[in-house]
């Protein structure tokens, strides 16, 4: 099942206290950038991100989900509604996130 535009909207207005938050949309998903690296995505209505150390101190309790069939395992951030705790996810995490693969010409 696609993410609905709705939900992209949602998180995104919940992440609207940070700057240079992008998407891409990719087969029906979103993968969702802070700052230029990849934080995670929105597969069926659900966001996920990389689990990376900071991601998995600030949601010691979180579940692992696939995003789809195939892909490695992403937590699930089911604390959506607080938009402080999403920001400063994100914020924590940007440090541990790799920078993204520079494209060969």
């Amino acid at each position: 099942m696609p993410s609905s535009k709705e939900y992209l909207n949602f998180i995104l207005e919940q992440l609207s206290g940070l700057e240079d938050i992008s998407y891409k949309p990719m087969m029906g998903e979103f993968l969702i950038y802070y700052r230029g690296k990849l934080v995670g995505g929105i597969y069926d209505d659900r966001l996920l991100v990389k689990p990376v150390r900071s991601a998995l101190s600030s949601m010691p309790q979180a579940e692992y989900a696939l995003p789809y069939e195939g892909a490695k395992k992403m937590l699930l951030v089911d604390n959506v509604d607080d938009k402080a705790f999403l920001t400063g996810l994100f914020e924590t995490m940007y440090d541990d996130l790799p920078m993204p693969k520079t494209k060969k010409r």
